[in-house]
């Protein structure tokens, strides 16, 4: 429990917290009324667009998650706004991944198959694809809407939002199953995609002409920030859920420190 009152929770978190808000609100607005002026590249202003709206959701929930760490991990906004926070915060990253992986295959699909992209309706095609992204993300998100996320602790007396478990009862499966899909479903797959198609890009135009060497150097740019904004979280969901999973079934009843790494996903994006 001594992290709940540590200066890496009351005070860098937060500090990282206030910087993406100043930062992140009028740069998203910005990028979105430049956005709305934009007549060419008609997919890519759809799928900036969508990046922006989701980051800028998540961006104004940024001052109760801020609130929260100042006031010592002392939740006061209530249970139905601390899911509402979780669920903001999840499906963001979620929502980030998938639009990316769809920009991902457009692009691949534009140079690599460029017939078959000639012959698609571009401007329909991205938004079904950004619709489809956020009617998973939204279905998938449910169980952070459903699922209770605030307990009080009697020592120290501060009610916490979605850091505790509760293991007075034995670890529900679900929760196991639930981020374990997360993880695979969530950022693995669209991981190996995205992969396949920018390395599928790489070599097509590296074979092409040598003077897309810039172009290969963002590419590889886009994969090392993907990695790095996604991976730690999902590898540290996964391994927490799998360790309370299996070795706090017989435990005391006790509260437990749901530890997941978030600085990673809130800095770089």
């Amino acid at each position: 429990m001594g992290y709940l009152r540590s200066p890496l929770s009351t005070k860098l978190i937060p500090s990282i917290y206030i910087l993406v808000f100043v930062v992140g609100v009028p740069a998203n607005i910005v990028t979105l009324w430049k956005l709305s002026s934009r007549t060419k590249s008609i997919c890519l202003v759809i799928f900036h667009t969508n990046l922006a709206i989701a980051d800028l959701l998540f961006c104004v929930t940024l001052p109760f998650k801020i609130a929260y760490h100042l006031n010592g991990n002392n939740w006061i906004f209530g249970e139905v706004m601390c899911r509402i926070t979780t669920l903001i915060f999840y499906g963001n990253m979620y929502c980030s991944i998938l639009i990316l992986t769809c920009m991902g295959i457009n692009r691949y699909l534009a140079t690599v198959h460029p017939f078959t992209y000639r012959k698609l309706p571009k401007r329909n095609f991205a938004l079904l694809m950004c619709g489809l992204v956020w009617v998973t993300v939204f279905l998938y998100m449910l169980p952070f809407a459903i699922l209770r996320q605030e307990y009080h602790l009697v020592q120290p007396e501060i009610t916490t939002c979605h850091d505790v478990h509760n293991t007075c009862e034995s670890p529900s499966p679900f929760q196991f199953y639930y981020f374990t899909s997360l993880a695979f479903f969530g950022f693995l797959i669209p991981f190996v995609v995205i992969v396949y198609c920018y390395t599928t890009l790489i070599r097509k135009l590296n074979a092409q002409d040598r003077r897309w060497m810039r172009y290969i150097k963002a590419i590889l740019l886009i994969l090392v920030i993907f990695t790095i904004c996604f991976a730690p979280t999902n590898i540290i969901l996964l391994i927490h859920h799998a360790n309370y999973y299996y070795n706090n079934r017989n435990s005391d009843c006790i509260v437990k420190f749901l530890t997941i790494l978030t600085i990673g996903q809130t800095t770089f994006k």
